[in-house]
């Protein structure tokens, strides 16, 4: 079946941080002395994940890590330690009018939000499934069943390009062709690209 839909991953492929920067970024804004609190929010209380699953705002979850200005610190983070693969925009330019570009991340709402608005990639994408709207993240094979319902297209018709084998892998149960776009190094025996002019050459 002719592929019609190209789902992308934000973080690690659109984005080249693969893991993002936003602990490094915390333990950076606090002194030492807040470190365990800090760590506990994170690895205990997770409160990144649950945000990042629509359970609470952004503002929340800044406030409650002890942020006094959210929306600053969430621009800031966004803006300033986040960066856009320059090939992205021309391969987007090249191919969003031959695919369905969809985006397909695990991220705070009002975070993939701004990303989108401040590089200005809105218009190049027909649909935005994101964790924190759907309630549910990657590899969960919840948010991929949502994700072809929305677009109403079946695993036939659609790549997925993310930069974890774990989330292809459950994208190919439902009849996605996975693409590994290799930021990290991981071993992976199906389709690997290192980027988006490799991707092109390949879809």
């Amino acid at each position: 079946m002719k592929k019609t839909v190209l789902l992308l991953d934000m973080y690690g492929v659109i984005l080249k941080e693969s893991k993002g920067n936003f602990l490094p970024y915390t333990y950076s804004h606090f002194p030492e002395k807040e470190y365990p609190r800090l760590i506990k929010q994170f690895k205990e209380e997770r409160l990144f994940s649950k945000a990042g699953r629509g359970e609470m705002t952004s503002d929340t979850f800044l406030s409650m890590l002890g942020y006094d200005d959210p929306q600053f610190h969430m621009r800031d983070y966004l803006e300033n330690h986040l960066t856009l693969d320059e090939g992205f925009i021309p391969f987007a330019e090249k191919l969003h009018r031959q695919f369905d570009f969809v985006l397909l991340s695990n991220d705070v709402s009002e975070w993939s939000v701004h990303i989108t608005e401040y590089h200005q990639l809105d218009k190049y994408f027909k649909q935005k499934i994101v964790s924190g709207d759907v309630k549910c993240r990657k590899p969960d094979k919840k948010i991929y069943e949502i994700a072809l319902k929305t677009i109403h297209k079946t695993g036939a018709e659609c790549y997925f390009v993310d930069n974890s084998v774990k989330n292809l892998l459950v994208a190919e149960e439902l009849g996605i062709t996975p693409i590994l776009f290799n930021r990290d190094g991981e071993e992976y025996d199906g389709i690997v690209v290192n980027t988006f002019e490799e991707l092109s050459s390949i879809i």
